[in-house]
């Protein structure tokens, strides 16, 4: 798979052309890969762009102007080869995917989508710039889904390993029923806390989501070995934290948008968290990686 890299004094990033998925991002400084390295046999991606929805939509389908359209979950961009590398300078790559007939069969609008991935000291910063590129408003969701790698050092274990964020917050997640839809049931998780603890058995009922979460900085530590890295998500309103259960990885995904909830009217112009844009228009939003 045709990738591309960039680097500085301290990290150096790949990305592969395919769904211009972020698939390395290694600490000069000690040699750690950060990213999943995507083992097919537990869980076979690196960091999905997820574009124009989030998660599931209810019987894989949505409605617009009372038409029927069928998106994969997470959307089309992920695992698309039409996806090309539209520009490389020293400190950055951007990618683009522009519409096609292909994908006015399954999303009705004409969108120009670019990912910049752009270093800056310890730093990487995906910035996502959507145009809309029809004569009427288009409807989307836009979010990350990167994995990062824990257990890096030797006689670690899952549960040495937490998500802090950077203020105490009264947070609970909502909970996705067996058809992936997000229920209105809820589970609480911090009491006026910043800390969750990871473990074998944290997923076992799938993601974490938060909806409207305060925090916009979440940091990824080792108990043993201290801060590995954080994540910042100033642009982005709701936060999904998945694994396998029992992997050793995390994904913190920041979301503008969320998984079709049970109530759901199929209505694309009524999704929960979906963007309008109008027509001749642009939307941006970016999050950033920073390693310690």
């Amino acid at each position: 798979m045709k990738k591309h890299s960039v680097e500085n004094e301290f990290i150096k990033v790949s990305v592969q052309e395919t769904g211009a998925e972020l698939c390395s991002l290694i600490n000069k400084e000690t040699g750690k890969e950060h990213i999943w390295q995507a083992n097919p046999e537990i869980w076979p991606s690196h960091a999905p762009n997820l574009f124009p929805i989030i998660g599931v939509l209810k019987e894989s389908k949505f409605y617009h102007e009372g038409t029927e359209y069928r998106i994969p979950k997470h959307g089309f961009i992920r695992y698309n080869k039409n996806v090309r590398l539209k520009e490389k300078a020293k400190d950055q790559l951007v990618f683009e995917l522009i519409y096609s007939e292909e994908s006015l069969k399954m999303y009705p609008f004409k969108f120009d989508f670019r990912i910049t991935f752009q270093l800056t000291g310890r730093s990487l910063t995906l910035k996502h710039q959507i145009i809309n590129l029809d004569s009427e408003p288009m409807y989307f969701s836009l979010g990350g889904h990167p994995a990062f790698n824990i257990c890096l050092f030797e006689e670690e274990e899952i549960s040495d390993y937490s998500i802090e964020f950077d203020q105490n917050m009264d947070l609970s997640r909502f909970i996705l029923n067996e058809e992936g839809l997000v229920s209105h049931k809820t589970e609480p998780v911090l009491d006026n806390e910043r800390k969750i603890r990871l473990t074998k058995k944290i997923f076992e009922n799938d993601a974490l989501i938060f909806k409207d979460i305060a925090s916009k900085k979440a940091n990824l530590v080792s108990r043993k070995n201290g801060k590995i890295l954080s994540i910042e998500y100033k642009d982005f309103k709701n936060l999904g934290i998945w694994a396998k259960p029992g992997a050793p990885y995390v994904c913190i995904e920041p979301w503008l948008g969320i998984a079709d909830v049970e109530g759901t009217d199929q209505n694309l112009k009524n999704k929960e968290g979906i963007i309008k844009l109008a027509a001749a228009n642009e939307f941006n939003a970016d999050y950033t990686i920073s390693i310690a």
